[in-house]
């Protein structure tokens, strides 16, 4: 059996999402404090025994309570809920089992369990709390029902946690519905732990070598594992053997050593001391043999010197750390005689602390080898846990495969009294069902299934950082690419705030990320090249030649015009789309004056338009193409046209001449606009002012909202 999937709903920042769970790894990514540690920390909460905290309950739930503790209805508590969906296949043990824990349900390959923190006496709450807050003058209370709950453990003392079992069924019409049994509470509690067993390899694993109360000894972890895998009949055998051998030893030496001190009691002329004799016996067990008394050894091979693990490194510490953590959950569950949980699941979080980048695009991989090492040494290859790992490494994301990876996007609230610049809401995305429409290049269909290939094949090369990213620009090329971080500083400053990833995509593939950007609902800036032919032979002319054409592939496809004049045409505001969230750069008119004289002058490559924007440092030779400017701005035009189309102007060296040393260029001005736009879209719509203890009930939910968006950080939210 294995968990297909979970809903989760009123947990901080995940009001309302769903998460397929692959059957051996599901990998968490996106950007800080996206919620992807809320994602695992609901699953400590129902099932790792940690308690709710006030703050676990959505922002916009906190509202509720306060309608509550004015009206008295029920009907406004909020519940979080975890939802837990499995998938069983009916020729295995675990559909007999199932069938005995739920026998009530009717799909016999897909069962779910609810589980549901609420409060389990409205009426004794609300007494409660206006008891310890009366009512003042002015009617309000002290504090609020949210800080009445956030205080000695007045949460725990009134919620309750209820379990229920899940089937899907359908209507008479055919429509999908969730048919809900609430289970006694001790009996939910009993199903639960048949069902599934949660561990968890946290990512604050403070692996030292000391023995700090915030540190963790790999010495200890190894003492750890094997005092717990002594409860195995094997194992016990063999070191009570080894103890049992030592003891007579030691024994044997006591006698020897204790010889005189015995002797010397029996001097005292205690009557009692001499009716027995006295014996000094060793009485080591292997528990407290190995308490505190086993030692991790680096040991050169050639040599045979010995290391303590202090004089090792952090990366390797934590690596060696997960995995005899991983080894020990899955040995523990495969170990379990009696009801063995039917599932089980471990999570691991952030494993890239201290690992240099290739050890943690082969980490994933590894650990899963060392489980399947654990359960074939166990003669059980099918009871495999589940794996979910969370990441903020784009080298683990290399290592996986697509289909396995679930973001987790930040994203504004939907109610309209939460001010529109705090994105305190997640949505989850499954790149399992990411399908993209079929690509048209070049006139030729391109399969959804080509498309998908396409992708991954670039995200594989360009160690992409994409999920990560706040906002993304794409970009033809190494120009582009090696200039976009002084021109947002020139133009755009306040996008230095924000974390961005640059695609370098060409002219002909930005639109095949489109789909994929869409998907993710990731707001990104295209810049990309007028790329102007003649209309009859396609070849390249300049950007003012009459009935002229754009070959940019991406031009076409995103913005659908063909010719320049379509181009030239579209004021700034329709290159942008509200529903892509995106927008489209490419070079336009630039009015170049000098000496009096003025000439409107139409770029087709960034190399062009930084000419022709930066014209008068052109002239003065501040900026160079390798090549004199005529006097004459006509002359000129074709001159810089001439020069940068030539094949021996090295676009590369031009772009790093302008990189050595601030000579005072401007950004073009099409990037610039399409700068400003993704600046506005990233920039908060509002400033929210610093604001001290609220009683007002007006301006409670703000002060929770912002409250919580702290205790989301302080709890490792990302």
């Amino acid at each position: 059996m294995q968990l297909s999937s979970v809903a989760i709903r009123n947990f901080r920042r995940l009001e309302n999402v769903e998460i397929d769970i692959e059957a051996e790894k599901t990998i968490f990514v996106g950007p800080n404090n996206s919620g992807k540690t809320s994602a695992t920390a609901i699953f400590r909460c129902f099932l790792g025994g940690r308690e709710f905290k006030i703050h676990d309950f959505s922002v916009s739930r906190m509202a509720d309570l306060e309608a509550f503790a004015v009206m008295g209805d029920p009907a406004h508590l909020p519940e979080i809920t975890l939802d837990l969906w499995f998938s069983i296949d009916p020729d295995t043990i675990a559909y007999g089992r199932i069938f005995s824990l739920l026998p009530n349900l009717t799909d016999f390959e897909r069962v779910g369990c609810r589980m549901t923190f609420g409060f389990a006496d409205p009426q004794k709450l609300l007494e409660a709390y206006q008891a310890a807050y009366p009512a003042q003058e002015n009617g309000n209370r002290g504090k609020t029902l949210a800080q009445y709950l956030g205080t000695d453990n007045n949460l725990g003392r009134h919620g309750i946690v209820r379990i229920a079992s899940l089937e899907q069924r359908q209507d008479d019409e055919g429509n999908p519905s969730i048919h809900v049994s609430a289970i006694e509470p001790e009996e939910g509690r009993r199903l639960l732990k048949q069902l599934v067993r949660v561990e968890f390899v946290d990512a604050q694993r403070n692996i030292n070598d000391d023995d700090s109360n915030r540190s963790n000894r790999l010495s200890s972890a190894f003492s750890a594992f094997y005092q717990k895998n002594l409860q195995d009949a094997g194992p016990a055998a063999a070191a009570h053997k080894v103890i049992d051998e030592n003891n007579e030893r030691l024994t044997d030496h006591y006698k020897i050593q204790f010889a005189p001190l015995i002797d010397l009691i029996k001097g005292l002329g205690v009557p009692s001391v001499n009716d027995r004799d006295l014996r000094i016996i060793s009485s080591l067990s292997p528990e407290t043999a190995l308490k505190g008394n086993t030692e991790l050894l680096y040991v050169d091979p050639t040599r045979k010197h010995e290391l303590p693990e202090l004089y090792n490194g952090l990366g390797f510490k934590n690596l060696i750390y997960m995995a005899i953590q991983v080894r020990h959950f899955h040995a523990q569950w495969l170990a379990t005689p009696d009801n063995r949980p039917l599932c089980m699941l471990v999570f691991i979080e952030e494993p890239e602390v201290h690992l240099h980048a290739q050890v943690q695009q082969t980490f994933i991989n590894n650990i899963w080898k060392v489980i399947e090492k654990s359960a074939l040494a166990a003669e059980e290859p099918a009871l495999m846990p589940q794996l979910v790992v969370t990441t903020h490494s784009s080298h683990v994301l290399d290592a996986v495969d697509f289909e396995t990876v679930r973001y987790f996007q930040r994203r504004h609230a939907l109610d309209e009294q939460v001010p529109a610049g705090i994105r305190n809401v997640s949505d989850v995305r499954s790149l399992r069902k990411f399908r993209p429409d079929g690509d048209v290049i070049d006139g030729k269909a391109v399969s959804t299934e080509d498309a998908i290939a396409f992708l991954k094949r670039y995200l594989r090369l360009t160690h992409c950082d994409l999920f990560f990213a706040d906002a993304a620009i794409l970009v033809e090329g190494a120009v582009e690419k090696l200039l976009l971080p002084m021109m947002i500083e020139k133009s755009a400053a306040e996008l230095r705030k924000s974390y961005i990833t640059i695609l370098e995509v060409g002219g002909a593939y930005a639109h095949r990320f489109e789909g994929l950007l869409s998907f993710l609902c990731i707001p990104y800036l295209v810049i990309t090249d007028l790329d102007s032919v003649t209309p009859d032979t396609g070849a390249a002319c300049r950007g003012d030649v009459s009935e002229a054409k754009t070959s940019n592939a991406t031009l076409k496809v995103m913005l659908e015009k063909t010719t320049v004049a379509e181009l030239m045409a579209m004021p700034p505001e329709s290159k942008a789309s509200t529903e892509k969230d995106r927008c489209v750069a490419f070079q336009i008119d630039v009015t170049v004056e000098d000496k009096g004289n003025q000439l409107a002058m139409r770029p087709r490559t960034l190399e062009e338009a930084f000419a022709y924007d930066n014209f008068t440092l052109l002239r003065e030779g501040t900026i160079t193409i390798g090549k004199p400017i005529p006097n004459d701005l006509a002359d000129a035009y074709q001159s810089i046209y001439d020069r940068i189309r030539a094949d021996t102007f090295k676009k590369t060296d031009f772009a790093m001449s302008l990189l050595d040393g601030d000579i005072g260029w401007k950004t073009p001005v099409y990037i610039a606009e399409g700068l400003t736009w993704l600046e506005t879209k990233l920039q908060p719509m509002v400033v929210i002012p610093e604001l001290a203890p609220v009683a007002l009930e007006d301006d409670l939910e703000l002060a929770v909202a912002l409250n919580n968006d702290a205790a989301d950080v302080q709890q490792g939210e990302g």
